[in-house]
C-alpha cells in the first residue's frame, strides 16, 4: 500500500531548499583591502574580474547535510504513514463511522465506501490467527457480530454495513471497543475509520492502543439545519377564510465561496411546488426562510417536503420534512350531555372549540376522534376514547389508578400545585365547596389541589394522554363564579390542543427514540420506514416506540383495534455537526497529533513513518553542528613546503 500523508501542508517546508541552494551559488561580496602583494589573492582577483554574481555549484558536504535536514523536517511535518500497513495485533476492533457525514462524496465514491475499502486493507494485513471485531459507530454504537478469526465472515459483515442519516458519537464506539478488548490477553488494538467530522472531538483515553485512519476530503456543503411548521387562522377582514400554513426553515452554508440555491416546498408524494425562494448564501451564513400556502381542511396531517437545489456533496441534509398541523379548532365531547352545565359554558367561551354531547352508553361506539377532549361527569368508564380527558365528580371506588373515597361536607382548599400547566395563573383562595370526595392519588406527585380532608383534584394521566380527576361537582361550589375556573378550563383545552398538534412525543430527530401516540385500544401497530422496510411495534398505554430511527423522512404507522387508522410522523437530521464538511483545526488535530487528554491512547495511523523522518532530521542537524565545531587537523611543519613564486622568463 503506498504511503499516505496525514498533513500534506507540511511539504511546503521543502520550498526552503531553493533559497538554500541560492546561498551556495552566490558569490561573496568582498571588501577592498590594501595588501603588500596580490600573489596570494589571485583567485579573489579572478572573481572580481567576473561580471556575473553567480558561481558554479560545487559538491559541498554542508549543503548536502542542510538539504537532508530540510527534506526530513518537511516529511516529518507531512506525517507519512502506511495506512494499510501491517497491524501487529492478535485482537483488533474495527470501529467504522456510520454517521450522516460519511454519506458525503469525495470524488466518485462516498466517505463510507472509502472507509470500507480501508477496513478491508486492515483486515488483509492482520497476522495469521488474529481475530477481528466490527463495531458500527452511529448515534449509539453496536457490535456487528462477535469477534471472529474467520476474516471472510468479518468482511461479509463489513460489506452489509451502510451509513445512516444520524448524528454520530464516535467516542461512545471507542469506549465500547475498549470494553470489549479489555478482558482479552495478548496484543490488542483499536482501529478507528472515520472522517474529519467524526474525529473533531477528542477520543477517550483507553488502555488499548488506538489507531486512526481518516478518510474523505473537505468539501463545500449547504444544509437545512432547522425546520418548523405552523398554522394560522385567518384574521378578521381577511380576503380568504382558509388557514395559512407556514414552514420556517433555516439554511446554513458550510462553503468556502458564495453559492446560489433554490428552496422549494412540496407536499408528500406530489410534484407540485407549493412555494419556492432563491437565496444567495455567503460562506458561513445562516439564512431563515419562510414558505407558506393556504391549506384546505383535508390537508391536516399530510406530509411536507422542504428541499434545496441544486444538490451538493451531502444530499441527506438537503431535504427536511414536516407535517401540516391540524386546525386550532378543538373538538370536545361531554358525556352525558349537559351533566355539567358550568363546565360546558366555560368550554364554549373558547371560540376555537366545538362542543358535542354523547350519551354515556354510546361513549365507546360513537366514532369519537382520536384527538378529541373528553369530559365525563359522575362516572368513571373503563374505556375512554379520544385523547386528553377530564372526569368530574366520580362515584366512590377505583378510578384509573386513583381511589375515590366517600363524600364529605364543606372541604376547605389548603394548597394547589402552581407549576402544573392546568393550574397556571390560578388562585383558589376563597373557593368554597359544598361537598367533595376525598381522592387517593396514584402517586404523591399526582396531587394537584389539596384540602384538609385529602386531595380534591389529582392527575391521572396515562402514557400519551393527560387526565384530570376532579372529586366534586363544580356546580356545588362557588368556583364557576370566579375567573380562576374559566382559566382552569381554558388551560385544560390549550393543553389538549398542544397535544393534538403532533402525534410525536419528544424530539423527532434521527438516532433518538421516537414515541408515537396511537389509540389506547390499538393492539397491533405496523411501521413503514422511509426506505420502505416494514416492521411490527409494540404499543402500551396508547404509545408506540420506534427505538432508533436512522433515516430522515416519513414514518407511517397503521394500527388495528376498535378504531383502526393510520398516523404519519416525520424525522429530520438537522445537524450542523454532520453537515459541516469544511476542514477544521479540531478535526486535523484529532486525526493526527492527539490532544493532551488522548495522546497516550491515540496514534496517528497504522504504519506511521513520521517518527523516522523526524529522527533523520535530528541526525542531520547533529551532523552539521559537529562539522562546524570540529577541530581542523594539524599539519606537520616539517613536511610542509612553501610554494615558490614563479619568475617570469627572461626575454
Amino acid at each position: 500500500m503506498p504511503p499516505a500523508l496525514g498533513n500534506p501542508q507540511g511539504l511546503w517546508l521543502l520550498g526552503l531548499l531553493a533559497p538554500l541552494v541560492v546561498l551556495y551559488i552566490l558569490k561573496v561580496r568582498r571588501q577592498k583591502v590594501t595588501v603588500a602583494s596580490t600573489w596570494l589573492w589571485q583567485a579573489a582577483a579572478r572573481d572580481l574580474l567576473a561580471k556575473s554574481p553567480w558561481q558554479r555549484l560545487r559538491a559541498r558536504l554542508l549543503l548536502l547535510i542542510e538539504a537532508l535536514a530540510l527534506l526530513a523536517l518537511g516529511l516529518a511535518l507531512a506525517r507519512p504513514a502506511l495506512s494499510g500497513g501491517r497491524v501487529d495485533a492478535e485482537h483488533v476492533a474495527l470501529v467504522i463511522d456510520t454517521s450522516a457525514s460519511m454519506l458525503a462524496k469525495s470524488g466518485p465514491e462516498t466517505r463510507f465506501a472509502a472507509a470500507q475499502a480501508a477496513a478491508l486493507r486492515v483486515l488483509s494485513s492482520l497476522p495469521p490467527g488474529a481475530d477481528a471485531l466490527l463495531i458500527a459507530a452511529g448515534s449509539e454504537p453496536h457490535t456487528v457480530g462477535p469477534a471472529d478469526r474467520d476474516l471472510a465472515r468479518v468482511k461479509a459483515r463489513l460489506a452489509s454495513l451502510s451509513a445512516t442519516g444520524v448524528e454520530g458519537h464516535l467516542e461512545r464506539a471507542v469506549a465500547l471497543a475498549s470494553e470489549q478488548l479489555a478482558q482479552r490477553a495478548g496484543n490488542r488494538r483499536i482501529v478507528v475509520l472515520s472522517d474529519e467530522n467524526g474525529l473533531a472531538a477528542a477520543l477517550p483515553v483507553t488502555r488499548v492502543p488506538v489507531s486512526v485512519v481518516k478518510v474523505g476530503e473537505p468539501v463545500d456543503n449547504s444544509a437545512i439545519v432547522r425546520v418548523d411548521v405552523g398554522r394560522a387562522t385567518p384574521t378578521a377582514g381577511s380576503s380568504t377564510q382558509a388557514d395559512r400554513v407556514e414552514v420556517f426553515a433555516e439554511v446554513a452554508s458550510f462553503s468556502q465561496s458564495p453559492r446560489d440555491i433554490f428552496v422549494t416546498l412540496k407536499q408528500r408524494s406530489s410534484p407540485t411546488v407549493l412555494a419556492s425562494r432563491k437565496l444567495r448564501l455567503e460562506p458561513g451564513q445562516k439564512t431563515p426562510v419562510v414558505l407558506g400556502f393556504e391549506a384546505a381542511e383535508a390537508d391536516a396531517g399530510t406530509g411536507l417536503v422542504v428541499e434545496l437545489s441544486p444538490p451538493d456533496a451531502l444530499p441527506v441534509d438537503d431535504v427536511a420534512y414536516g407535517r401540516v398541523p391540524p386546525s386550532r379548532k378543538l373538538r370536545a365531547i361531554t358525556s352525558p350531555a349537559h351533566a355539567s352545565p358550568w363546565f360546558e359554558r366555560a368550554l364554549l367561551a373558547d371560540p376555537e372549540l366545538e362542543l358535542l354531547g354523547v350519551p354515556l352508553a354510546e361513549l365507546g361506539t360513537s366514532g369519537i376522534d382520536d384527538d378529541a377532549l373528553v369530559v365525563v361527569s359522575k362516572a368513571c368508564p373503563a374505556e375512554l376514547p379520544g385523547a386528553d380527558f377530564v372526569i368530574l365528580d366520580p362515584p366512590p371506588g377505583p378510578c384509573r389508578g386513583a381511589i375515590v373515597g366517600k363524600p364529605s361536607d364543606g372541604p376547605v382548599v389548603t394548597s394547589w400545585e402552581r407549576t402544573d400547566a392546568r393550574l397556571r395563573f390560578i388562585t383558589l383562595d376563597g373557593v368554597a365547596i359544598a361537598k367533595a370526595s376525598a381522592l387517593d392519588p396514584p402517586t404523591a406527585q399526582s396531587l394537584l389541589v389539596k384540602g384538609r380532608e385529602g386531595a380534591l383534584i389529582v392527575d391521572i394521566s396515562e402514557a400519551g394522554r393527560t387526565g384530570t380527576l376532579v372529586g366534586f361537582d363544580v356546580g356545588e361550589s362557588n368556583w364557576p363564579l370566579r375567573a380562576s375556573f374559566v382559566l382552569f378550563v381554558r388551560n385544560v383545552a390549550e393543553l389538549a390542543r398542544s397535544h393534538r398538534q403532533s402525534r410525536v412525543l419528544g424530539p423527532a430527530r434521527t438516532g433518538v427514540p421516537l414515541r408515537l401516540r396511537v389509540p389506547a385500544s390499538a393492539t397491533k401497530v405496523s411501521l413503514t420506514e422511509p426506505s420502505g422496510r416494514e416492521s411490527e411495534l409494540e404499543a402500551r398505554g396508547g404509545v408506540a416506540l420506534v427505538p432508533s430511527p436512522d433515516q430522515p423522512g416519513f414514518y407511517l404507522l397503521s394500527y388495528q383495534g376498535q378504531r383502526p387508522g393510520v398516523a404519519l410522523a416525520v424525522v429530520n437530521l438537522t445537524s450542523e455537526v454532520e453537515s459541516d464538511l469544511r476542514p477544521s483545526p479540531a478535526g486535523a488535530e484529532a486525526a493526527g497529533p492527539a490532544p493532551a487528554t488522548t495522546r497516550s491512547a491515540v496514534t496517528e495511523s497504522p504504519g506511521d513513518l513520521g517518527f523516522i523522518a523526524a529522527a533523520l532530521a535530528l541526525a542531520a542537524i547533529v551532523a552539521q553542528v559537529w562539522w562546524l565545531t570540529r577541530t581542523p587537523a594539524r599539519v606537520d611543519p616539517s613536511r610542509a613546503r612553501p610554494l615558490r613564486p614563479e619568475r617570469p622568463e627572461a626575454a
